[in-house]
């Protein structure tokens, strides 16, 4: 069976970005996108995926997500494959010319739902009135070609609560898969890693300022933000505000951060009603424990003082739980790796070829 995996951009690198080409890999499917960052691909590790570009999209917010609706609705490959992935925001404008499909759902689009407010808050005034009409306009149209999709497979159970209420639709879990074969233990180092895009609703200014009040401590981050995206005020201020403790690394390379993992003394995480959040997992599988907010879908994956903490989104909890893992890191690391196993790439890719495999059955209508 010829495969094609939709997705909306590959300009950074992300949970979303290394799961379709995790699955385009184990699948043997091509990926059809709109911008390509070679240089994040590589980073990645999936040079060998073959990545099919539709054309650059417009680099300015909300034309940016507009122009790649506009290509994935206006292309057509439905002789060229067998069956339809999308993944992401936009891809699934394919859906109407593309019908035998599936849409692994990573959530519905936060800015026209349950972080509509928050992003509207954030804005000026002049474009506060302009993401008004984008949203109104532009959900109307996410909800039709959403109405096109056949069958939805979600990456937590926060996402398939938010399908059901925004969408009034069904769909089936499948966790996103992580490497944890290829993760590694080596030392409870001296700093703590964070692993996020640089976005608003990462609250990476949390971390930041507990930090600041753990001069003792060091903390890590890695993560960008892709062009034109709308995180680019947030972390420009994020960039010029950092402590001395506190270094931003950007984007690194696989084999780098799986070093990084090996070598950290735990791991932070502050997003807010995080999807899933497949970075928590990807500590644990190197024996690290995390420090998570007490929401979302880091209930899923950590288990409170088992495989590290979860608290409140406030810095002064932050302070007190880097404080209780770094006195006793140790305890934690085999609950850590035990927890991680469950969502390791084969069980991943098991679950969706199974999956491929009833939809075939069905005559793909979910």
């Amino acid at each position: 069976m010829r495969i094609a995996i939709f997705h909306d951009y590959i300009g950074a690198i992300g949970g979303g970005e290394k799961l379709i080409l995790t699955l385009a890999r184990g699948l043997g499917a091509d990926v059809i996108t709109t911008d390509v960052d070679e240089d994040s691909v590589r980073k990645m590790g999936f040079e060998d995926v073959n990545i099919i570009s539709l054309g650059e999209t417009v680099k300015l917010p909300p034309l940016k997500q507009i122009s790649a609706s506009l290509k994935f609705a206006m292309c057509d490959f439905s002789k060229d494959y067998d069956f339809f992935i999308f993944s992401g925001n936009w891809a699934h404008f394919a859906a109407k010319r593309h019908q035998r499909n599936l849409w692994y759902c990573h959530t519905p689009m936060r800015a026209f739902y349950d972080l509509y407010d928050v992003f509207l808050q954030r804005q000026p005034f002049f474009q506060k009135q302009l993401f008004r009409v984008w949203v109104k306009l532009h959900r109307i149209t996410y909800e039709h070609y959403v109405s096109h999709v056949r069958y939805i497979v979600a990456n937590s159970i926060n996402t398939q609560k938010r399908i059901k209420q925004y969408l009034n639709r069904d769909s089936k879990v499948i966790y996103p898969p992580v490497n944890v074969s290829g993760s590694k233990f080596k030392e409870f180092g001296d700093f703590w890693l964070s692993v996020n895009r640089l976005y608003p609703e990462k609250r990476v200014e949390l971390q930041i300022e507990a930090f600041g009040k753990l001069p003792q401590e060091r903390l890590i981050i890695v993560g960008g933000y892709a062009e034109a995206d709308h995180a680019m005020p947030y972390a420009t201020s994020i960039q010029n505000n950092l402590p001395n403790n506190v270094e931003l690394l950007g984007h690194i390379t696989e084999e780098k951060l799986i070093d990084l993992y090996a070598r950290c003394r735990g791991f932070i995480a502050t997003s807010l009603d995080e999807d899933l959040g497949m970075t928590p997992i990807e500590a644990m599988a190197s024996g690290k424990a995390v420090v998570a907010m007490n929401e979302g879908g880091y209930k899923e994956t950590v288990i409170d003082r088992s495989t590290g903490l979860l608290i409140s989104a406030n810095v002064d909890a932050i302070v007190d739980a880097v404080r209780t893992i770094s006195g006793d890191p140790a305890k934690f690391k085999e609950n850590c790796i035990k927890q991680s196993r469950k969502f390791d790439v084969d069980i991943f890719l098991t679950e969706m070829k199974e999956t491929l495999m009833i939809m075939e059955g069905n005559g793909s209508n979910g």
